[in-house]
């Protein structure tokens, strides 16, 4: 399998990537710089920045102080910014874009290369990270493994083959090389260390497919061998290690299946209930003091995930069902502004959290791997009424909704004033729609001043 995805990688120029695969794309690219942009000015940025700088200097910008840098490290500085806020967008079991966007925009740099190959690279490893992620019948979660961490670092040594040019063998010889440096634990969601779970694979792709064009070696089928990536990561085996992989050409994983762009800058796993609860709210008047106890009908697998059920810090209620309800209930909204150590500490909010509870879902999703059917939500009232939101199959912004154009441009926008970003939006966001005709250097530069 490794050596067929390295065939892939290196023969794509010859297949052609057509222009909705790479409007699909686009749509990445444009949200995974607007939420590192927001999330540029978050502790865990400036700490890694502060860390970092010393030692490296490059070609490249890195987001926090806009400075130049190494490839490498502007990939894991701005890849742990466009993630630390859990802005960022979802797909294939994880969040592609965070990861890979980063780190091609680093290796772009330092190429000189033109926006249509940036966008080149971004379907292409999307393809790859498709082909792994699809493969495993059980949820990397329920095992503790962060499966953007564990993907992240093959499809990013993927994409940044494609952009390098490398041949089959050597494009093979990255996608090895971004599987042995594959790492993420569960245990961090709600730290620091989450979001540069999501940098590390960022820079390890760069770090991989620069080893592999100057000759560096990995195991020849280091994805499907019996030890190797698949059934290493596997949490019950249940996994196919067969070589074969799709075909390409005709229609593009990208196409098939488009990530996901993030309303809320919370876990996925939250959005169905918050966008429930806002419907409900927008017709009924609810405040805490009428509510004595609120029901989460969510799956186990997602309720594991929401890990964080008295949350003390902004982070902690990135991963909360307690938080996004009572926040949903609480302030109409659930938005970055929400997200702060404060505005969780308060007395009110702690203590609408403590009415929330968990009703795990006994009807699952065809489509959606350990999701319920729908996420809904009761709410029993002091006076003995209960309230019951609509059930949500897909969240807003799914990709069976996505988001308007005008509403991605928003949120651009938004994000880059809460990033303190002092930058013309409407002009840059031109120039991303059509990125196709732009230097990402040129681009780049100009957005960073």
């Amino acid at each position: 399998m490794t050596q067929n995805l390295g065939e892939l990688v290196a023969s794509t120029k010859a297949y052609g990537i057509d222009s909705s695969a790479r409007d699909a794309a686009k749509r990445g690219v444009i949200d995974s710089i607007a939420t590192m942009m927001a999330g540029r000015v978050e502790h865990a940025v400036a700490l890694l920045s502060r860390a970092y700088k010393p030692f490296t200097k490059g070609d490249a910008i890195e987001i926090f102080e806009c400075d130049l840098v190494g490839t490498d490290a502007a990939a894991l500085i701005n890849a742990t910014a466009a993630h630390v806020l859990d802005f960022d967008d979802v797909s294939l079991k994880g969040h592609p874009s965070a990861v890979m966007v980063p780190a091609l925009l680093a290796l772009a740099q330092e190429r000189n290369a033109k926006g249509s190959e940036l966008l080149d690279a971004y379907v292409v490893g999307y393809q790859v990270w498709g082909e792994l992620a699809q493969r495993e019948s059980d949820m990397h979660h329920m095992k503790g493994w962060h499966p953007t961490g564990i993907f992240g670092s093959v499809g990013a040594a993927a994409a940044c083959a494609r952009l390098l040019r490398l041949d089959a063998g050597a494009a093979a010889h990255a996608i090895g090389l971004g599987a042995t440096q594959s790492a993420g634990l569960m245990a961090n969601f709600g730290s620091m260390a989450k979001s540069f779970q999501a940098g590390r694979a960022a820079q390890a792709g760069i770090m991989a497919a620069k080893l592999a064009q100057q000759g560096f070696t990995a195991g020849a089928d280091v994805l499907n061998h019996s030890q190797g990536f698949l059934q290493a990561f596997s949490p019950f085996g249940r996994v196919t290690r067969s070589a074969e992989i799709a075909e390409v050409g005709k229609e593009w994983t990208i196409q098939s299946q488009p990530m996901s762009i993030k309303k809320y800058p919370t876990c996925y796993y939250t959005h169905r209930t918050i966008d429930s609860i806002l419907a409900l709210v927008k017709d009924v008047d609810v405040s805490e003091e009428m509510i004595n106890c609120v029901k989460v009908h969510i799956s186990s697998e997602h309720a594991t995930v929401l890990c964080n059920h008295q949350p003390r810090t902004g982070l902690e209620a990135k991963f909360s069902i307690e938080f996004a309800a009572a926040c949903a209930l609480l302030h109409s909204r659930v938005s970055l502004a929400d997200l702060t150590d404060t505005v969780v500490l308060n007395p009110r909010m702690q203590a609408l959290m403590s009415r929330v509870e968990t009703v795990h879902a006994t009807e699952y999703s065809e489509q959606w791997q350990g999701a319920a059917k729908a996420d809904w939500v009761e709410i029993l009232l002091a006076d003995g009424r209960t309230l019951e939101t609509e059930p949500v199959v897909y969240a807003a912004g799914h990709a069976s909704r996505p988001l308007a154009r005008e509403d991605l441009n928003e949120k651009f926008t938004s994000c880059a004033r809460a990033g303190s970003m002092e930058i013309d939006s409407v002009e840059i966001l031109d120039r991303l729609w059509n990125l196709e005709q732009e230097n990402i250097d040129s681009l780049w530069s100009g957005l960073c001043g």
